[in-house]
């Protein structure tokens, strides 16, 4: 059998090469699937390659806003970042143009920075942060791809804002942080103090609550004493009143007697002089009677004039004595309505002059007394009256000299004694007044002093009695306080915490800005998309020239009885497995030399389509030659089956279940995978399962081809002869 099939492949090689149509077609059919293959595998080569022509609208309709006294516009920033961007066709108009551009199809996409952009992103100051937004308009009907693309630009753009509003709002932090550090640098001697302050008021807390203790005990005391005092001040308004009275009456009294005096001193001094004078010439008349013999008739006449001048004088010192006893009086009264006011003392002079007035009477009285009786002694006694006449003139010569001491000594002492002291009493007193009307002056703000001092003790106390009943808690606090800073100074050094905050802020950004950095190693390095999509369309274009091949040749040979089914089977499936690899080499070389697909292994990779070939032969050509035109609509579905479940572009886990469930079951999901190791990498253990599969599956089909074919094929020549009687088919 094995004989006559290649008998058969050979023939089949004669013919083609003999034949120029025939060889022309097998020759289109070689490098008709390899097209497919390549203009796909171009057509998707770096699709995002070009996404600058991709037009995007974006409308700025940002305000801006300020924050801490700072005008920020992130919207405008936002806008001169993506005018230096090639990312996409970015395209800055208003926003009805945009709508309409998106709406008729002229944009992709349109992105809108609304007006409370900046606003809403200087809400982070507050206690109250709000999110921004942007708006994202997007045509999805237009493409299924370029949406996604579009509202990965937006991704994008979000992303730049918040990395870029994150790393300014962090640098401002950091920059407070490494000012924070520094600061508590300096201040750390005043933190080392305060540590110690508190654990002093810690011991203190005990003499604390017996000062506070005290300090109530005290107001309470004061509280009295100002009670008191505010009960004295009535007393003490009435007594200053009646002192600034009885001050007043005095210094009227005073002045009167100084007016007094003012006008009795010189009628004092007259009559002084005038009684000096009478006692002066009344003692010069007695020396000259002493010298004359007594005549009776003169001596009448001399007593008489002695009896006159006597009696004038005696008048003279009973009108003195009245007028320092007027003095005396108003001393006197001086001296006992007010002896706290002042010291003058005027009665012992004026008593001394009293006296000395009295004595001046009372030797005048007896000179007149003297010289009345010597008219008794003129009549016999001569000698007795002569010594009558010396003591008299004794008497006068006395009274004379007593009368020019008392003048001399009033004049020089008592009188400015006199004026002296009440100028003195009336200072005094005048002082005392003026006394006496500032503390009448002062008792109303003594009163309101008092007054306020008693509201401010009571509310004084009363601040004290809430600190003293506070004390419980703030003993608790402050030791609580002192145990905490004692635990922290045993687990953590100040010294590290400043080291923490003094940092390099403008490196601290960078790092807030991108936190994490992916370190992408890539295993197995793919170039582009299209080198990626390359073992998927490699595959696929393998099964399409499968499918064009079965469709233009006959599996089966016009000579009955010649061949049997089973040799021809055999041969023809040399014939379509030649072909199939021819159009796999081409296939792959194309892949390489025209494309420039990098593969990792180049030989596997050609062995491994081989291989992919001749089992999708096996497979197409078994499916096409034991079931005929069935077998073409078999390999069909098969084929539509496999583009979606094998997961040659999409990950088999996004695909519905039922893809899941008939993956592992494809060829394709094998092939794939084999050609994917070849362009990428192999792991071995992958391939050799790979490989295992398509074997099996390709033998299988063999074999399955090889068993039923005849059988197969009567039941089908029935049903092919019964569909031509339409005329419908072939």
């Amino acid at each position: 059998m094995v004989k006559t099939s290649w008998n058969i492949f050979k023939l089949d090689l004669k013919h083609i090469s003999k034949n120029w149509v025939a060889a022309l077609l097998i020759g289109g059919l070689t490098f008709l699937p390899s097209l497919y293959a390549w203009l796909n595998i171009y057509a998707t080569w770096d699709p995002y390659a070009h996404t600058d022509q991709l037009p995007v609208a974006i409308v700025n309709e940002d305000e801006g806003a300020m924050v801490r006294d700072k005008q920020i516009d992130v919207g405008k920033e936002l806008i001169n970042t993506l005018q230096d961007n090639k990312d996409m066709d970015w395209s800055f108009t208003t926003s009805e143009e945009a709508m309409d551009g998106v709406e008729y199809g002229d944009y992709f996409a349109a992105i809108f920075i609304p007006k409370d952009f900046s606003s809403k992103l200087a809400t982070v100051t507050s206690g109250e942060p709000k999110k921004a937004e942007i708006h994202y308009f997007v045509n999805e009907k237009l493409n299924s791809i370029a949406p996604k693309i579009t509202e990965k630009g937006a991704s994008v753009i979000v992303d730049k804002v918040s990395r870029r509003f994150i790393s300014t709002v962090n640098g401002v932090v950091l920059d407070l942080f490494n000012e924070l550090g520094i600061e508590i640098e300096k201040d750390l001697p005043d933190i080392k103090k305060f540590e110690q302050y508190i654990f002093d008021i810690q011991k203190q807390l005990p003499a604390i609550q017996q000062t506070l203790e005290g300090i109530v005990t005290d107001a309470n005391s004061a509280k009295r004493i100002i009670n008191k005092a505010q009960q004295l001040l009535p007393e003490a308004k009435r007594t200053t009143n009646s002192g600034l009275k009885t001050i007043n009456d005095t210094l009227d009294q005073l002045t009167t007697a100084q007016n007094r005096l003012e006008a009795a001193a010189p009628r004092i001094k007259a009559d002084l002089e005038k009684i000096a004078t009478i006692t002066n010439e009344t003692n010069d008349f007695l020396k000259q009677i002493q010298q004359l013999s007594p005549d009776f008739t003169e001596w009448n006449r001399t007593t008489q004039a002695i009896d006159d001048r006597v009696t004038g004088s005696i008048e003279k010192l009973d009108g003195l004595e009245q007028d320092l006893l007027n003095i005396k009086n108003v001393a006197e009264q001086l001296n006992g309505e007010q002896a706290n006011a002042t010291d003058a003392s005027l009665s012992q002079p004026i008593d001394v002059a009293l006296l000395k007035v009295d004595n001046l009477k009372n030797l005048l009285n007896e000179i007149q007394q003297n010289a009345r009786t010597m008219d008794s002694l003129v009549q016999g006694e001569e000698e007795r009256l002569r010594n009558s006449i010396n003591d008299l003139q004794k008497i006068a010569e006395n009274t004379s000299i007593q009368a020019n001491s008392f003048l001399k000594e009033y004049t020089d002492t008592i009188e400015p004694y006199i004026r002296k002291e009440i100028a003195q009493a009336l200072k005094t007193l005048t002082s005392a007044k003026a006394l006496l009307t500032e503390v009448q002056n002062t008792i109303p703000e003594v009163q309101q002093t008092l007054t306020s001092a008693d509201t401010h003790l009571t509310q004084g106390k009363q601040q004290v009695e809430s600190a003293l009943n506070q004390y419980p808690y703030v003993y608790e606090k402050v030791n609580q306080l002192a145990n905490r800073i004692e635990d922290i100074q045993g687990t953590t050094d100040i010294n590290e915490i400043i080291d923490l905050l003094q940092n390099n802020p403008q490196a601290e950004r960078s790092f807030f800005e991108e936190p994490i950095v992916l370190n992408e190693t890539k295993l197995f390095p793919i170039k582009n998309y299209g080198t990626g999509m390359t073992p998927f369309y490699t595959v696929l274009s393998i099964w399409v020239g499968c499918l064009l091949l079965i469709s233009l040749l006959s599996t089966d040979i016009n000579r009955e009885g010649t061949f049997t089914a089973r040799q021809i089977y055999v041969g023809r499936l040399f014939t379509f497995g030649l072909i199939g690899c021819i159009q796999t080499l081409i296939v792959m070389t194309g892949d390489i030399v025209l494309l420039g697909v990098t593969v990792k292994e180049p030989l596997p990779f050609f062995l491994f389509g081989l291989l992919i070939s001749i089992v999708f032969m096996s497979i197409v050509y078994t499916l096409v030659s034991v079931f005929g035109d069935v077998g073409k609509a078999m390999a069909i579905i098969l084929l539509v089956l496999q583009i979606a479940g094998s997961g040659g572009t999409y990950p088999i886990m996004l695909l519905p279940s039922f893809f899941q469930w008939i993956n592992p079951f494809l060829p394709f999901t094998y092939a794939i995978d084999l050609m994917r190791e070849a362009v990428g990498g192999i792991v071995w253990a992958r391939t050799i399962k790979d490989l295992l599969f398509l074997a099996v599956v390709g033998l299988a089909f063999i074999t399955f081809g090889i068993v039923f074919k005849e059988k197969m094929n009567k039941a089908t020549n029935h049903l092919l002869a019964k569909s031509r009687e339409t005329d419908l088919f072939h």
